[in-house]
């Protein structure tokens, strides 16, 4: 009778004669007391291994149910980074609460909360996708921003509308479970309006053909979503997103809508009489009276405003608006700009009249809050570009003497606004 192989333990060197058990792999062996010193050494480094494993499912499950906040403390956060825009904060602010707490929503006995999708009409520059992204900072489940001037409809070259869920598949780490209770927000929605009522021989594939897509999304579907983004495929992998449960909120900047509410109320947008007294009405005073009416008239076929109940407004940013924008919010531009500074050790002083001539440039170029950007930039440019190399420069003061050169040697100097 042969003898019984020495098999040899490649970490104590014990043989199975010495031990009770070796257990052999491909290219070495472990004997049951390095499998017991292992499982030691693991759980006084790392903790219980079975309280490891069910950590993430508890924070899983829990995500939701962290969220603390009030409809007016998610105001006064929205606060901090934008300035004005009262009305459209607080109707943010209750619709995000009350997604929340349809999320925590357990007893099915309960009445069935449904979703209030969100569309913001308001102009360029006025803090439309600042305040989707101030929400996206405070958050702890996924937001994703999409732009809806890239969709088409399936098949034409562009993206998918599906796409939008590939990105708030991406900021939830592929959980899809916690997808599908993120919030979306779409921004240039008025840019896939219906550009005719008059039927036409070509078709409208980056319009109403869009509009007809995101039914389904706003509604709550089933949708097949390829987990990379991009344009699907027969041979694609695809992840199963269920979005009853997701919140959307859309915007966009509608320009000329304010001629449409005019004709609404039987006015125009210069002034309109009532009783017998002639009553100015400026554009801002007309847009707060927007309606989900004035936005079919724009181009918004009727299904998807009735998948969008909410409709509110942001006013154009005034002289006042701007010039705190200039300084107060978290992420104000000269706060920036003087940190940028101060990173080579130079203290940035700007005067108070030079803001108030950046803020009136502003408002003649008709630039909105994202044109303060620009104008600073023209400023701040040549002083960003030449201090950094001066060894003895501590601070550096912008005077309206200064501000004016810099602009008007610019090319906005040739700006003309009609």
């Amino acid at each position: 009778m042969s003898k019984e192989k020495i098999i040899t333990c490649s970490f104590c060197l014990k043989t199975n004669e010495q031990v009770m058990m070796i257990v052999s792999g491909a290219k070495a062996n472990i004997c049951n007391e390095c499998i017991q010193n292992a499982h030691k050494i693991v759980h006084e480094q790392l903790g219980d291994l079975e309280t490891l494993e069910e950590e993430p499912k508890a924070k899983k499950n829990n995500s939701v149910t962290k969220f603390n906040y009030k409809p007016k403390e998610i105001s006064a956060y929205l606060d901090q980074y934008v300035i004005g825009q009262d009305d459209a904060k607080k109707v943010l602010s209750v619709a995000i609460y009350n997604h929340y707490k349809r999320l925590n929503q357990t007893v099915k006995d309960e009445v069935e909360i449904e979703k209030s999708n969100i569309i913001m009409v308001g102009e360029t520059g006025t803090g439309k996708t600042l305040l989707a992204k101030s929400i996206a900072k405070m958050l702890n489940i996924p937001f994703a921003i999409a732009d809806a001037t890239v969709f088409t409809e399936a098949g034409y070259v562009g993206e998918d509308v599906e796409s939008i869920l590939s990105r708030l598949l991406q900021s939830a780490n592929y959980d899809v479970e916690q997808a599908e209770k993120g919030i979306v927000f779409i921004d240039e929605i008025d840019k896939v309006g219906r550009k005719s009522d008059n039927p036409s021989i070509t078709r409208d594939v980056s319009g109403e053909g869009v509009q007809q897509a995101l039914l389904k999304l706003l509604e709550g579907a089933e949708v097949l979503v390829p987990p990379q983004g991009g344009r699907k495929h027969p041979d694609q992998k695809m992840v199963k997103i269920n979005t009853q449960n997701i919140l959307f909120i859309c915007g966009g900047a509608f320009e000329g809508i304010d001629k449409v509410i005019a004709r609404r109320i039987q006015t125009s947008s210069i002034g309109f009489k009532s009783s017998n007294e002639q009553i100015a009405m400026h554009k801002d005073d007309l847009v707060q009276y927007v309606n989900s009416q004035d936005l079919r008239t724009y181009g918004l076929i009727p299904e998807l405003l009735g998948r969008l109940p909410i409709v509110t407004y942001l006013k154009s940013l005034d002289k006042n608006a701007l010039r705190r924008i200039l300084t107060e919010p978290k992420n104000a531009l000269i706060k920036q700009y003087t940190q940028l500074f101060k990173y080579e050790n130079i203290d940035l002083q700007i005067q108070d009249i030079a803001l108030d001539y950046i803020v009136d440039k502003a408002i003649e170029f008709k630039l909105g809050g994202r044109g303060l950007r620009s104008i600073c930039e023209l400023v701040m440019t040549d002083a960003m570009y030449e201090l950094p190399s001066k060894k003895n420069q501590t601070s550096f003061i912008i005077t309206e003497e200064y501000a004016r050169e810099k602009i008007e040697k610019s090319k906005y100097a040739y700006l003309k606004v009609a």
